[in-house]
């Protein structure tokens, strides 16, 4: 009978760790050079993998900000006999290790050892009820985690003084572009795709500014049918990472001789003057910094279209050169990859939110400064179909000093919850958000791209602009089916922002704007109100008047003209009803076992447990848990593990039946 029972487990443990080598993930991110994560969010909870090559702990973590401090982590290792151990924790201090939680909220599912890597899966939901871990929602989380050659001596998991490998970085644990699924099916559709490199050509970043604006025209690929670009991706050249900042491709229309002759040349600095009346303003594709790039979904695609639709693009870059390094050239751009096999829907990108301009100012020494950018109910109903569109992922913009961005949604004056947000936005990662389900958008729906700054580290005004120190609001929504609309902005009116610096008159004299009215700051420049009004006492009337006041609609098709019959001004959208984010309670009341009790500093979160049942029925399914999960080898560092948790049961009811 034990012969049997013996078989018969190992039989079952096999079949975990085979089941796991099938799992496919749909995310992944290269934490560092030995550190792979990966993930799939469920309904309620997530699933991660970390495959990290090191014999000795491994830890995962979240917090809100790039600081370890207040994080929530998970530590894991592989003990000598082959035990997996998994333990749910905090830190406390930036300077120490982190701490055990009296409350276990990370469920493991497999764990083992090879000969170079441990690789870790455990689950935890996204609100765990434990005050001391964070909540995983669809905002911007900077990811910690941290590794060791070593392991700790003992279960009560006392961590190595020395020698741990820490880092962090910001993703999208929710919302993030996922990956196409590979399969043999995949790989064949993939060597059907075109490829259209639109790069730049030695741009040498010059030494005397901090910012360079650089634009190229060139022609599309010789093709003599419609075709859907399904994906981009950018192209960065080795070493030039750190310089840029953006790259949007936009589609052109002009004078053809103009256009052709542009493409004749490796580009010139973007916004001169002089520069011939090219009209590029629709976005095609766009990529920012820590962006990947972007999968359409298999319902839609951009369609480049040699017969009606734009033959000639632009590609703009901004490269930011804060130190001014000399001998900086760069060939960096986007890789479109396109296929002739069309589908359903041809695809828009819809830029909303405030015209790059100095009317756009933002005080300086603000924890918050909200600023908004409307795309009025007349222009949406001009141009979408009484059918409506889908937006299905959005990419937020703005420069150094954004914090929290929302794509705001207004319809018959109710406000319904927002298209997107991130309340923890980071202006360092602008990856495409692919939103849980597409948002519908109708005819007169009214959109306000929300962008919450914060301007304590100036001590001077921001102003909008194009340039690294000026500032942007910006949401671009990729959407189906495409219509003809493009950009749909709004700019503070000038007797608004005249009246918010309590500016009742100007006269323009030959080499400045003067104020006349009122009395006291008569003589005194535009500038020199700019710079010496008193934001400090000021602030909230400044913002009140800004927002009680009139803005300036700006919308344009895809040729870039304005729409015709709207309004010079217009007031802030009627909201009858407000939308009010519902937070549910928890329910779930926190896990704790005895080791985690005595080992945290959490006594206060909740009572300790006694010798229950329950306590006790939890500690023989973790034990199971572990039987299951250990293996010396385990499948090859790379491959995915098995989600083991129904052939761990099952294994524990065949052992408990024998006994």
């Amino acid at each position: 009978m034990k012969n049997l029972l013996g078989y018969l487990t190992l039989f079952l443990v096999t079949l975990a760790i085979d089941y796991g080598a099938g799992m496919e993930w749909q995310h992944s991110a290269v934490l560092d050079n030995n550190f792979l994560v990966l993930w799939t969010p469920g309904e309620k909870d997530v699933t991660f993998e970390v495959q990290v090559k090191t014999l000795g702990y491994v830890g995962l973590g979240f917090t809100k900000d790039d600081r370890r401090d207040g994080a929530d982590m998970v530590i894991g290792w592989v003990d000598n006999n082959g035990q997996v151990h998994l333990q749910d924790r905090h830190v406390k201090d930036a300077g120490r290790d982190p701490q055990m939680d009296s409350s276990q909220d990370y469920h493991l599912q497999l764990g083992y050892e090879n000969k170079t890597h441990t690789v870790l899966r455990f689950s935890r939901q996204y609100d765990t009820c434990d005050p001391r871990d964070l909540k995983i929602t669809n905002d911007t989380m900077q990811v910690v985690w941290q590794y060791n050659a070593d392991e700790p001596v003992s279960a009560a998991g006392v961590l190595p003084a020395h020698g741990a490998v820490r880092g962090s970085r910001p993703l999208y644990l929710v919302q993030r572009d996922a990956q196409p699924k590979r399969s043999s099916r995949n790989h064949e559709n993939d060597a059907k795709l075109q490829v259209w490199n639109v790069l730049n050509h030695q741009v040498r970043l010059p030494t005397e500014q901090d910012t360079l604006f650089w634009c190229r025209i060139l022609k599309m690929p010789n093709i003599h049918r419609k075709n859907h670009v399904v994906r981009y991706e950018p192209v960065i050249q080795p070493g030039s990472q750190e310089y840029l900042h953006h790259m949007t491709l936009y589609e052109c229309r002009g004078n053809q001789t103009e256009l052709e002759a542009a493409t004749r040349t490796t580009g010139e600095v973007c916004f001169q003057p002089d520069q011939p009346t090219i009209k590029c303003s629709t976005i095609a594709a766009t990529w920012s910094l820590g962006s990947e790039g972007f999968n359409y979904p298999p319902e839609a695609g951009y369609a480049l279209d040699p017969h009606g639709g734009p033959r000639y693009y632009m590609l703009e870059t901004l490269y930011a050169n804060p130190r001014r390094d000399a001998f900086i050239n760069d060939n960096s751009g986007l890789r479109l990859l396109y296929t002739d096999r069309l589908r359903i829907h041809d695809a828009g990108i819809l830029s909303i939110g405030i015209d790059p301009n100095w009317r756009h100012i933002i005080p300086p020494g603000q924890p918050e400064v909200v600023s908004e950018g409307h795309c009025i109910a007349e222009c949406t109903g001009q141009t979408v179909p009484n059918n409506g569109i889908n937006m299905f992922a959005v990419i937020m913009h703005t420069h150094e000093l954004g914090r929290k961005v929302r794509l705001r949604q207004i319809r018959a004056g109710e406000e319904l919850s927002p298209i997107a947000a991130d309340a923890n936005y980071d202006p360092k990662y602008q990856e495409y958000r692919r939103l849980q389900r597409p948002a519908k958008v109708y005819p007169g729906d009214h959109l306000i791209a929300e962008c919450t700054y914060s301007s304590e580290s100036r001590a001077g005004i921001t102003l909008g602009g194009m340039g690294m120190r000026e500032e942007n609001c910006l949401v671009s929504a990729l959407y189906y089916p495409r219509i003809d609309l493009s950009l749909c902005y709004s700019l503070p009116s000038l007797p608004t922002v005249l009246h918010s610096l309590g500016i009742q008159k100007l006269v323009e004299t030959a080499d400045s704007v003067q104020i006349v009215e009122p009395r006291d700051l008569q003589g005194m420049t535009l500038e020199e109100r700019l710079l010496s009004y008193d934001w400090q006492t000021k602030f909230q009337s400044f913002l009140d008047a800004t927002r009680r006041g009139t803005f300036k609609p700006l919308c344009s098709n895809s040729k870039g003209v304005a729409l015709s019959g709207m309004k010079v001004e217009s007031h802030y959208p009627r909201i009858l009803k407000s939308y009010r984010e519902q937070i549910l309670p928890c329910s779930k009341k926190p896990l704790r076992n005895k080791l985690a009790m005595m080992l945290s500093g959490d006594g206060d979160i909740g009572a300790p447990m006694d010798d229950s049942d329950e306590s006790n029925a939890v500690e023989r399914g973790q034990l199971v848990r572990n039987k299951v999960s250990r293996s010396s080898e385990g499948p090859a560092a790379g491959s995915s593990g098995a989600k083991s948790v129904s052939v761990a049961l099952l294994v524990a009811a065949i052992v408990f039946s024998f006994r």
